[in-house]
C-alpha cells in the first residue's frame, strides 16, 4: 500500500465529508476505517466518507456504468453503509467538477439509490434528481423525553421519520436515535427530522441521522421534510400538475425542494470543496490496531 492517500474534504450546508478518489476501486475502507477518518478529534473529521469509484470498477455498480461513469459509494460517519446522501452527491458532483472529471451542466451518479441525474449551474449551486418518494402505509410515532408527535413514513430510497413541532428545542440534543415506534416500520433503521414552520411553504428542522448523530444538514431529509409538509398542507403535484417547492432551512444553510408532477424531487443547495492532502497510511493503519 502507498504510504500516501489522497483525499479532499466538503460540504453541503454543514453537512461534511472525507473524500476519497480511488477510481480502480483498489482501496479496503473497511468500517473501522471509515471511522477512524470521520473521527473530528482523531482523524480527518466528517459526517461520513464520499468514496469516489468508477462504476465499472465496483461490483454494486456494474449494472450502472452505461448510464453513469462514477458511483458514490457513501459511508456513514459510523462506517456503515448508506443508500443514499443528497448533500454528499452534490459535494460528489462538486469534486468531479473540481477533478476535471465533470463540467457546469449535467452528470448522472450512480448510487445505491440508482442513478441521480445532477445539474452543476454557473452560480455555483448544484441541483440534484433526488427520485421520486415513497410513502408507506402505517402510523409511526417519534419520542423524545416525554413527548411524543406522530411522525410521517417518508422514504426517499433511504427511511425517515418526519414529526412536526412547535419547538426545534423539543428535539433534544439529538446524540442518541429518538424512539420511534413501531419499530418493525425501520427494521434498519431511520434518519428522523423534527420540523416547525416559518412561513408559507417555508419551513425549518433538525436532524438525527441513522448512523451519524445529529448532522448540521440532511439533503434527502430535506426532501422528505418538503414531501411530508406538502401532504400536510394539501399539496400533491402528482394530482394537481403543479410543482411544490419549500423552502427549508438547516443549521447548516438553506435548500430549496421542488416536487414535480411526475414524482420527482429537486433539492437545490450549495456544494463547497475546502481541502485537500493527504492521509498518512502508517497513520490510519495505527489507528486500526
Amino acid at each position: 500500500m502507498s504510504t500516501r492517500i489522497a483525499f479532499l474534504k466538503g460540504h453541503g450546508t454543514e453537512n461534511d465529508f472525507v473524500i476519497v478518489p480511488d477510481p480502480e476501486n483498489t482501496l479496503d475502507l473497511t468500517p473501522a476505517a471509515v471511522a477512524a477518518l470521520c473521527d473530528r478529534r482523531a482523524g480527518i473529521g466528517g459526517d461520513g466518507v464520499l468514496h469516489v469509484v468508477r462504476s465499472a470498477a465496483h461490483p454494486e455498480a456494474k449494472r450502472m456504468a452505461a448510464e453513469a461513469e462514477w458511483f458514490m459509494d457513501y459511508r456513514n460517519g459510523d462506517g456503515s453503509i448508506a443508500e443514499m446522501c443528497g448533500n454528499g452527491t452534490r459535494v460528489f458532483a462538486r469534486y468531479l467538477q473540481h477533478a476535471g472529471h465533470a463540467a457546469e451542466g449535467d452528470i448522472a451518479i450512480a448510487t445505491r439509490a440508482g442513478v441521480k441525474r445532477v445539474h452543476i449551474a454557473k452560480d455555483g449551486d448544484v441541483t440534484v434528481g433526488m427520485g421520486g418518494a415513497r410513502l408507506p402505509e402505517g402510523e409511526v410515532t417519534v419520542s423524545v423525553g416525554g413527548r411524543s408527535w406522530p411522525a410521517r413514513n417518508v422514504n426517499m430510497g433511504n427511511p425517515h421519520a418526519v414529526a412536526f413541532v412547535d419547538d426545534l428545542a423539543h428535539a433534544g440534543d439529538l446524540l442518541s436515535p429518538p424512539p420511534v415506534a413501531p419499530a418493525a416500520a425501520y427494521p434498519e433503521g431511520v434518519n428522523v427530522e423534527f420540523v416547525v414552520d416559518r412561513g408559507p411553504r417555508h419551513v425549518a428542522m433538525r436532524v438525527h441521522e441513522r448512523g451519524s448523530g445529529e448532522t448540521r444538514s440532511c439533503g434527502t431529509g430535506a426532501c422528505a421534510v418538503a414531501v411530508a409538509a406538502a401532504r400536510r398542507d394539501g399539496a400533491d403535484p402528482a394530482g394537481t400538475g403543479t410543482p411544490a417547492t419549500y423552502t427549508v432551512d438547516v443549521p447548516g444553510g438553506r435548500l430549496v425542494i421542488t416536487e414535480r408532477p411526475d414524482g420527482e424531487i429537486e433539492m437545490t443547495g450549495p456544494a463547497v470543496i475546502v481541502a485537500e492532502g493527504e492521509i498518512d497510511a502508517e497513520w490510519l493503519a495505527s489507528a486500526l490496531r
